[in-house]
């Protein structure tokens, strides 16, 4: 199992509406508030406030528990996931998240300012923000977090030069003396030599150690100022690291500045009109990746909430500018919209990946100046949708009914379905023997008149032959080179005993 880097999740913030989710275990919200009298068939409340029943949000934790339970393992070693909730629920995930990935494993709870005014419709306080509640699965794995460089950031603060400006850019400076934050430390109280021929002490103690401040003094990367009592030392900190790499910036508790109307144009753009409100600003989910996904390193990031796919457009867009390889997977339930043109959600996400897609190679042809991939763009989508096996399996009958033995038996003859297609055999064939979902396939017609299926997985070096006739011919081995490792599927009643005992001397042979 390919493990993911970065799982984001936007999943129903349990506003008092209903959401589509209707796992076995737990009964939907509308069902329950019909049991107990708080709503009438039609929905209409009978009292002033359903939210008071506990199972309000036991039925919403009993919807979110296992899922990221199952997030965890999907997620590698040294991945983050990023969950989005608004105070409704945001109480009982942390507690939710504490269990599951630990609270060692907190990152951080971003607050994320989504809104910059209004408010007058609001009857005592205005709402301005939600939060993103990010979690290692093991924190001792994950590297620092860094977001890109800030070019506005970079003219504000980077103002000094010296002789390193050519190699290492501008600098600023920052106090060398530590904070009162820092516990006490005597190794951290030394005296640093002034370029007059004096001494500096601090006045608590210093943050580096003396063996590295002396070698920064040596390499003139410290910086004297003021006078008398009020001389201070402080250190330069360059734009570009000695590889010449430029600085990046740590990802701040509070994400400001994008804001839910910017995800509504974001869709507009794409599609000329609103086909759905307030979805999650493309930008915001660029810092996130990025904070989280390095560009070139093949991360994958997983959404198993993902609306509108607002995260697709995040990764297709980021791999386009910064010449990344990352891919992405979207999983959604296709709840209905309302909207003709798109009934579904699924139907709008899927939409606007091709559109996406279709804007960055319209993007590529003109020329823009925008960052090239040395290994090659992948724009490839694929969509699965979840529906019942094209194999039907075999399921004992314990009333040993013998005209139902009898229907089952016709199982044995050829249990796929009626009207099977064979691309959805193959994919069901292919994953069930461990293939992934980045599996191809391609069609060979053979000389003795059978066609066959080459199916190949790029991730693990897996493949395997398919034929899905009604017939097996006889010189089936004299046209199609089979070696004994080689793994050939076809169906039982394709083949003879001859054909059988055929293939089994020439290859790894299964049968449907």
């Amino acid at each position: 199992m390919v493990a993911s880097k970065l799982i984001y999740i936007d999943p129903p913030y349990n506003t008092g509406q209903d959401f589509v989710y209707p796992d076995n275990y737990a009964d939907p919200l509308k069902n329950y508030l019909q049991l107990t009298g708080q709503i009438d068939a039609e929905g209409n409340l009978l009292t002033s406030n359903p939210e008071t029943s506990g199972r309000y949000h036991s039925t919403w934790l009993s919807m979110i528990y296992p899922r990221l339970f199952i997030a965890r393992q999907l997620l590698s070693d040294d991945g983050v996931i990023c969950v989005s909730i608004d105070d409704h629920e945001m109480h009982h995930l942390r507690i939710v998240m504490n269990e599951i990935f630990g609270e060692e494993n907190r990152i951080e709870c971003f607050i994320w300012k989504k809104s910059y005014g209004g408010g007058a419709k609001e009857r005592y306080a205005v709402t301005q923000h939600e939060y993103v509640l990010a979690y290692a699965k093991d924190l001792t794995s994950v590297e620092e977090l860094w977001l890109p460089p800030d070019p506005a950031a970079e003219g504000r603060y980077y103002k000094y030069k010296d002789e390193k400006f050519e190699s290492r850019g501008p600098y600023r400076i920052k106090p060398l003396e530590a904070t009162k934050s820092m516990d006490p430390r005597p190794n951290l109280v030394y005296p640093i030599p002034t370029p007059e021929g004096g001494e500096i002490m601090p006045k608590r103690q210093w943050w580096w150690k003396k063996e590295r401040t002396m070698a920064a003094l040596a390499n003139n990367e410290l910086a004297f100022t003021g006078d008398g009592e009020g001389r201070s030392v402080s250190y330069k900190q360059y734009l570009r690291d000695e590889n010449g790499e430029a600085r990046g910036a740590k990802p701040f508790s509070i994400i400001d500045g994008i804001y839910t109307q910017q995800g509504t144009a974001d869709l507009q753009e794409l599609f000329g009109e609103t086909v759905i409100q307030f979805p999650k600003p493309v930008a915001l989910m660029k810092k996130l990746i990025n904070m989280a996904c390095a560009a070139d390193e093949g991360h994958i990031i997983l959404d198993f909430f993902a609306g509108s796919a607002t995260t697709a457009q995040a990764v297709l867009e980021l791999n386009r500018d910064d010449g990344g390889n990352r891919k992405l997977i979207m999983v959604q339930l296709p709840e209905p919209t309302g909207n003709p043109k798109f009934p579904r959600i699924t139907d709008i996400g899927e939409e606007r990946i091709r559109r996406v897609i279709q804007k960055i190679r319209r993007d590529s042809q003109q020329g823009l100046d925008l960052q090239e991939n040395p290994a090659g763009e992948d724009l490839g989508l694929k969509i699965f949708k979840l529906a019942k096996p094209n194999i039907q399996p075999w399921a004992s009958d314990e009333s040993r009914d013998p005209d139902t033995y009898a229907q089952k038996l016709v199982l044995f003859n050829d249990p796929l379905v009626p009207g099977w297609k064979p691309e959805d055999v193959i994919w069901e064939v292919a994953l069930r023997e461990g293939f992934g979902l980045r599996t191809s396939f391609a069609s060979r017609d053979l000389a003795n008149g059978n066609r066959v299926y080459e199916v190949s997985d790029p991730e693990n070096g897996q493949s395997l032959v398919i034929c899905l006739d009604d017939q097996i011919r006889a010189d089936l081995t004299r046209a199609l080179e089979l070696k004994t490792d080689d793994l050939f599927i076809c169906r039982d009643i394709a083949l003879d005993d001859s054909a059988a005992a055929n293939l089994a001397l020439q290859c790894r042979l299964k049968t449907i």
